[in-house]
């Protein structure tokens, strides 16, 4: 139980990369706090079921990414925060000069401003208890851009410079704050979009997936939930302890293009 003792926070993680990274921090020994701004009985079961698996203490707590207040109130709430992985994220597709300003807000407010909130509550615990892993789930567009995705790519792009910022005020403590940038993820969201995109081109689900829906990842793989899981986990590790300000790709070759 390499993380026994930690407590970490993951925000939006109630389905997707978020439940999968706080499934492989609870196997790894920490104690999980689960999020998302809904407060059903099945997100509670959620954590129950993760700490009846791995023994844990796992709990959930609900908080709107989009609100500031919410952000911080998250971290207080908790009571510790060792490893906080901001995750929350949202994403809509148009032009420049078609994109909702709406949408814009909540994209940025949910995929960047959120972390700034979390992190500026989360900083103070890490200090008292001498020790901190910040580790924020870009993607691979804070590294490049596609078209369409204004917002996204921005807040992305954001999400890498405060973690820059974050490791440079922290350099000479034991706290270390780093990037994941995934590519194209297989989550449930994803999967439910195979058999329409199918329908839409006449092909098999093998062809729309290597074609279609990874045709910029060199490996025509998905990642897994599972991988970025691990890979938060070395992060929060000993081994990692050097590696800070910086961004790991789990792209399958995307951002070597």
């Amino acid at each position: 139980m390499k993380l026994h003792g930690k407590t970490a926070i993951i925000t939006g993680s109630n389905s997707g990369i978020g439940l999968g990274v706080a499934r492989e921090l609870a196997r790894a020994g920490a104690d999980v706090v689960l999020n998302s701004f809904t407060d059903r009985d099945e997100d509670h079961a959620l954590a129950e079921r993760i700490a009846a698996e791995t023994g844990v203490t796992a709990r959930y707590i609900r908080a709107d990414m989009s609100k500031g207040a919410d952000c911080r109130a998250l971290i207080e709430q908790a009571g510790r925060c060792d490893i906080l992985v901001n995750n929350a994220g949202i994403q809509h597709v148009s032009p420049i000069d078609e994109f909702p300003t709406d949408k814009w807000d909540a994209i940025v407010a949910i995929n960047l401003t959120s972390a700034f909130h979390t992190t500026a509550a989360a900083l103070p615990m890490m200090r008292r208890a001498g020790w901190g892993r910040v580790v924020n789930i870009a993607s691979a567009h804070g590294l490049t851009a596609s078209p369409y995705k204004s917002a996204y790519v921005a807040a992305k792009h954001g999400i890498v410079g405060l973690t820059k910022v974050t490791a440079l005020e922290t350099a000479e403590e034991p706290i270390t704050a780093n990037a994941i940038c995934p590519g194209y993820v297989l989550t449930p969201l994803v999967e439910a979009q195979i058999p329409d995109t199918m329908k839409k081109y006449a092909m098999s689900r093998e062809d729309v997936i290597k074609k279609v829906m990874l045709e910029r990842q060199p490996s025509r793989e998905f990642a897994t939930v599972e991988q970025l899981g691990g890979t938060t986990v070395f992060l929060c590790s000993d081994a990692a302890a050097q590696i800070t300000g910086t961004t790991i790709s789990v792209d399958g070759g995307w951002t070597a293009l």
